[in-house]
């Protein structure tokens, strides 16, 4: 007896005929035991397969997900649901053919009463050409990346590179300004010594003798900044550490200085204990020798310079404080930067190196600066230094 079909029914029926023979992508009719009841020819040319070899295979056989133990099986039992809906949407599904090769694909899965029976169905695409896309879309962007980092490192090797020029600039002026008034100094004094009588003139020899030592000296301290500054600049630089006590390497450096102190000046030292630190010796004397020698050199005479010494268990801060021309407020910000020089100092000899070249060197061992000044009251500068330096 045939069945009678209703109008709906023969209607659903034409749709899915028309969808089945005649779309561009694999359709595959699957039972509620996920067996294979109807292929497409595009379905079946996706799986490498004649269409009537696939008929009651498992679908799961002709399809792998990137995540274990994923299965179609439970998507397929949910006749129910009418609606068209991607599964695996977060996952990378693959066909895999009988040739073994894999490909890509996205199933949206949908169901259709067919001859009576309600299947679930598979739409399979091939988006083999979309990964590809992807992935050149990702190489791409990986590369504009890539490419933006290299135009950074680029661009900082420009400004590295334009910093270096400006500071060969501002040395080659600051150089022929130091080194031309010490060197006039020294030139115009070994002329008058030539002409001074041996006995007679004696005092103002030794005056002029004074005024060469001096001179000689400030070259070899401008030297000794410009190389300390090449040297940092390159990395050549590091730290020799040895215990010695520090106490006693300030109280050497106050006796050194007392010569050639301004006129009336003094260095008073507080109260300090022996210290021992384990660090760079010549490193901190160069530090605590800089301070000073700043301290005397931006203060008037008779202005004191106080020295003073806190100690803890793991650091030692060791303060240099003058009374003199202090730093105008709006030039602290730029204090420890290269080759600065405070708009105040006037006709006060300096390269600007020296704060920069100490800042670095408490760096190095594993120490920090500090300052406070006011124009006209002074500078006080604190230096912390680990105990033992890493």
């Amino acid at each position: 007896m045939d069945i009678i079909k209703s109008q709906a029914t023969l209607e659903s029926e034409s749709v899915f005929n028309a969808l089945f023979y005649y779309a561009t992508i694999g359709i595959v009719a699957v039972n509620r035991n996920g067996e294979i009841e109807m292929i497409n020819k595009n379905g079946a040319e996706l799986f490498g397969y004649d269409q009537v070899d696939l008929i009651g295979k498992k679908v799961e056989t002709l399809i792998r997900a990137s995540e274990p133990g994923f299965e179609i099986h439970p998507h397929v039992q949910h006749l129910d649901k009418p609606d068209i809906r991607p599964i695996g949407a977060e996952l990378d599904l693959c066909a895999i053919r009988k040739d073994g090769l894999e490909l890509p694909i996205e199933i949206s899965l949908g169901n259709f009463v067919v001859q009576g029976e309600t299947l679930a169905v598979a739409f399979i695409c091939d988006i083999s050409i979309r990964k590809v896309f992807e992935k050149q879309k990702e190489e791409y962007q990986e590369g504009l990346k890539k490419a933006e980092e290299h135009a950074k490192e680029l661009e900082k090797a420009y400004k590295h590179e334009q910093e270096l020029n400006n500071l060969k600039s501002v040395f080659v002026s600051l150089a022929s300004h130091e080194f031309r008034t010490p060197l006039s100094t020294i030139m115009s004094s070994a002329d008058l010594l030539a002409k001074y009588d041996r006995e007679k003139f004696a005092e103002r020899k030794d005056k002029h003798i004074g005024r060469i030592k001096s001179s000689v000296k400030n070259l070899v301290n401008i030297l000794d900044d410009f190389l300390s500054l090449d040297r940092l600049e390159q990395g050549k630089i590091e730290p020799v550490l040895e215990d010695f006590n520090l106490v006693e390497i300030i109280n050497t450096l106050i006796d050194n200085f007392q010569p050639i102190l301004k006129k009336g000046q003094s260095i008073r030292m507080g109260s300090c204990e022996d210290t021992m630190i384990y660090s760079d010796q010549k490193m901190v004397k160069n530090i605590i020798t800089n301070l000073i020698s700043n301290a005397s050199k931006y203060s008037l005479e008779n202005d004191p310079i106080d020295i003073n010494c806190v100690v803890d268990k793991d650091q030692i801060v060791v303060s240099v404080r003058d009374h003199g021309i202090g730093i105008p407020e709006e030039d602290q910000v730029g204090l420890f930067g290269s080759f600065f020089r405070a708009s105040n100092v006037g006709n006060i000899q300096g390269t600007g190196l020296g704060l920069n070249i100490i800042k670095r060197y408490i760096e190095l061992l594993g120490g920090r600066i500090t300052f406070s000044s006011h124009l006209g009251e002074g500078t006080k500068f604190s230096v912390y230094l680990p105990r033992k330096a890493q």
